[in-house]
């Protein structure tokens, strides 16, 4: 599954945009570590959730830190990964449905 869509379509803003491979990119963000962590002068009861910056960096090489996650690059991999999720399950439940009329069809066993 291939996504050729950048976030805003303004081919003066963004004119290199460059396929995206969903399968990949879900593979990982499935591998991706995610925790509960708060910054340095929060207090100890609040926590956030979320990847590292720096793994996150290393995962997709998107942005141009690793020290923070731009949100359009979350937002973009959230995209794509539930564009992955969605191909994947229409394709089981075309499996499954197909499967389904097999069982259907099969003769029951004679003694």
């Amino acid at each position: 599954m291939t996504v050729h869509q950048p976030a805003q379509d303004d081919t003066v803003s963004v004119p290199a945009a460059l396929p995206v491979n969903g399968f990949a990119l879900l593979d990982a963000l499935a591998a991706l570590p995610v925790s509960t962590w708060r910054y340095r002068w929060e207090p100890e009861h609040v926590r956030h959730l979320g990847p590292m910056a720096q793994d996150w960096q290393a995962a997709f090489g998107l942005g141009d830190t690793h020290t923070t996650i731009n949100m359009v690059d979350a937002n973009g991999v959230a995209v794509v990964a539930i564009q992955a999720l969605h191909h994947q399950v229409t394709e089981l439940q075309q499996e499954i449905a197909i499967l389904r009329a097999q069982l259907a069809n099969l003769s029951p066993p004679t003694d």
